[in-house]
């Protein structure tokens, strides 16, 4: 009797023989619950990152337009967010302010009564250890340029003045409770700078998690909404080339040196072979940031039937996870934080 065992799935050893029958996969795969058990990748609300906006000056909550379900909130509704996301059992909140006013150097973002500090004191108060509270240093929320950092004579960002600049607001923030500042402005040492003013403060167990890899990407379109963005142009000149990969692995060992905790691929879905790459470079966590394009893209398709909407999200933040995320940062995280499974 001859058996093809590689052409038949249906094929078994022949009687008499040693040879074993051939393993089908597919009884791994009948039922949910079989699928959940074997699955080898598994997001979980403790994968999750709940980003919040605040935003000075308004009475009610705010719809974002390009991110339907997504608001500017309120401080009164911005401590009910933050509870909620709790409850659903994300594993942490990351806090972007939006103010009212802005000047050239960003100086809200230095204030100890700024828009930012206001909403990380408010809600660390809300929601205490329960969870971990991420504050964001940046300027371009701040400046009336739109830049991430101050500008020089010549029109581009000065790199040395804006790092001492995120320095003040690292104090700053960590003085208004954040576990985790997270400096996203892609200037050269930042990162050192941030370590040094930290310490030097008596904040040595506030973490940083760094934006190695943050890609000048279109995918930001919704968030520079989100943030009332002043920009004119672009970021090419510090944040990277999307067709680069080994200045990837460079940015993280910089960070790293200089006293980085974890490290960040930005986006995420366009840029899964970096976030794999660095994955297999280091031994520190690694998150991911599920852009406002990739909320924005997702909701339109399905808000139209192109694309099952709880089925996508899922697949996409697992995908994310799979390629090596430990942390997802996800407009979807409270929503979605209850209901993770295959």
């Amino acid at each position: 009797m001859n058996l093809n065992l590689n052409n038949s799935a249906d094929a078994i050893a022949a009687p008499g023989t040693s040879r074993l029958p051939l393993h089908r996969p597919r009884r791994l795969r009948r039922t949910p619950a079989l699928r959940r058990l074997t699955a080898e990748t598994q997001v979980s609300a403790n994968n999750l990152i709940m980003p919040l906006f605040l935003r000075e000056g308004i009475s009610e909550p705010r719809e974002i337009p390009s991110m339907p379900g997504v608001f500017q909130h309120t401080r009164e509704s911005l401590r009910k967010a933050a509870a909620e996301a709790v409850a659903a059992g994300v594993g942490g909140l990351m806090l972007f302010g939006i103010p009212l006013h802005k000047d050239p150097t960003g100086s809200g973002a230095v204030d100890p009564e700024g828009i930012l500090q206001t909403a990380l004191r408010e809600v660390v108060a809300e929601v205490g250890d329960s969870t971990v509270v991420i504050g964001d240093i940046n300027l371009d929320e701040y400046t009336d340029h739109g830049h991430t950092g101050v500008l020089g004579a010549d029109g581009d960002v000065d790199n040395d003045a804006s790092i001492r600049l995120y320095a003040q607001a690292a104090v700053v923030q960590a003085d208004a409770g954040a576990h985790i500042v997270a400096p996203s402005g892609m200037m050269d040492g930042q990162v050192g700078h941030i370590r040094a003013a930290l310490d030097a403060a008596g904040h040595q167990t506030v973490a940083i998690l760094g934006y190695s890899a943050k890609y000048a990407s279109h995918f930001y379109g919704p968030f520079r909404d989100a943030v009332e963005s002043s920009l004119k142009g672009n970021r090419k000149t510090y944040q990277q080339y999307p067709g680069n990969i080994r200045e990837s692995l460079r940015e993280v060992d910089l960070d790293l040196a200089e006293g980085a905790d974890m490290v960040m691929v930005k986006p995420a879905l366009p840029y899964l072979d970096i976030l794999r790459m660095i994955a297999d470079h280091v031994d520190v966590p690694i998150a991911a940031y599920q852009v406002s394009g990739e909320y924005s893209m997702i909701e339109a398709a399905a808000a139209r039937g192109w694309l099952a909407r709880e089925e996508s999200i899922i697949e996409a933040l697992t995908s994310i996870h799979r390629a090596g995320a430990s942390m997802i940062i996800s407009y979807w995280a409270t929503e979605f934080a209850p209901r993770l499974s295959i």
